[in-house]
């Protein structure tokens, strides 16, 4: 699909401009909630300043999206099929618009907030209610695809945390006997590419959810409401990464301070471990279609790193505030999408 033509079916279907904007919406708060946790550690620590990494994340955010979906557009498959929303193309627009609408409300909390909150399954989450509004039971839910969301929680907080206390063992291990002064220069740009690595890995992975959920949008609004393969446009990769680097410009410092500054006092070394490992594992959840949230990996690589030098070292009231939000997002904005849905339905279906 080009540009030009989906443009002339927004002209031509209202729900679909409302789901388009909705949509833009949603990917602009991933921009400034979900992509700074990418260069979070790397300006905790002043490897980089702020609008320089900003910078650094919109484009690599880019990269990612455009260099994984070519490669291997498994996750944006994984979200496309995740839920069905019925046989009617027109209401399953309308549900879809509510979906969006409550990510955008739930998304928009938490940032007021500083909880770096998960757009992942806030996405997930707000799809599923929305499905099981419009099917009025569960029957919309895809158990084959939900099933890879549980994988992916136990592979971001369980492998994350692991990985990042291992790296920071074994750099501390390997780099214990160099100059301290030559060291911290040379993990300050290790840092730099570990952020830009980071942020290629955010553009891999909530990239392509947002892209899935424009894709369906097109479908439904074209009347396919049982269409089960796609593919992806150059010029929606270009537009889903602008969009979320300017959200990632507008407000991400409310979150690098969470992560980065609050949760543990990290030394160049840890970040750079921290980077690294968040990084592995958001490339392995990508290369096998598992959709993971980008801020959990970070948040319990960065856990793990601050860990291995003493448990002390994490802030664990602010961990708490990170798991309860975790914690409620899969019941709060799945019934934020479900009573939105029925809204939607009720007054425009």
């Amino acid at each position: 699909m080009s540009m030009f033509d989906f443009i002339g079916q927004m002209a031509g279907n209202p729900m679909l401009l409302v789901s388009t904007i909705l949509t833009l919406g949603v990917i602009l708060v991933n921009g400034w909630t979900d992509a700074p946790n990418a260069i979070a550690t790397c300006v905790s620590t002043r490897a980089i300043d702020v609008r320089k990494a900003i910078l650094m994340a919109a484009v690599c955010n880019f990269l990612g999206v455009f260099i994984m979906t070519a490669l291997n557009a498994s996750v944006a498959m994984t979200i496309y099929n995740m839920v069905d929303f019925g046989g009617d193309a027109r209401l399953s627009l309308i549900a879809l618009c509510a979906a969006m609408a409550a990510i955008v409300i739930w998304a928009t909390a938490a940032w007021y907030f500083g909880i770096p909150t998960s757009e992942s399954h806030a996405l997930i989450a707000g799809l599923s209610g929305a499905a099981v509004a419009i099917q009025n039971s569960f029957a919309g839910i895809n158990g084959a695809e939900w099933i890879k969301v549980l994988y992916g929680l136990l592979l971001s907080t369980l492998l994350g945390f692991l990985l990042g206390f291992v790296m920071a063992r074994l750099t501390a291990l390997l780099c214990g006997g160099l100059n301290r002064i030559k060291a911290e220069r040379f993990f300050s740009g290790a840092q730099v590419a570990g952020g830009a690595a980071m942020a290629f890995m955010h553009g891999a992975q909530d990239g392509q959810k947002f892209m899935a959920i424009f894709l369906l949008g097109a479908a439904f609004a074209g009347g396919a409401a049982d269409t089960s393969s796609f593919v992806v446009p150059v010029w929606l990769m270009a537009l889903c990464s602008v969009v979320m680097g300017l959200g990632t410009s507008i407000g991400g410092y409310r979150i690098i301070k969470s992560v980065g500054m609050d949760m543990v006092k990290l030394k160049p070394y840890q970040g750079f471990a921290a980077d690294l490992s968040a990084t592995l594992c958001l490339l392995l959840s990508s290369v096998t279609g598992i959709p993971v949230s980008t801020t959990h990996t970070k948040t319990t690589a960065i856990m793990g790193v601050g860990a291995a030098r003493r448990l002390g070292n994490v802030n664990w009231n602010v961990v708490k505030d990170l798991v309860l939000t975790w914690v409620c997002t899969f019941p709060g904005c799945g019934l934020l999408g479900f009573g939105m849905a029925k809204l939607f339905l009720a007054l425009f279906g």
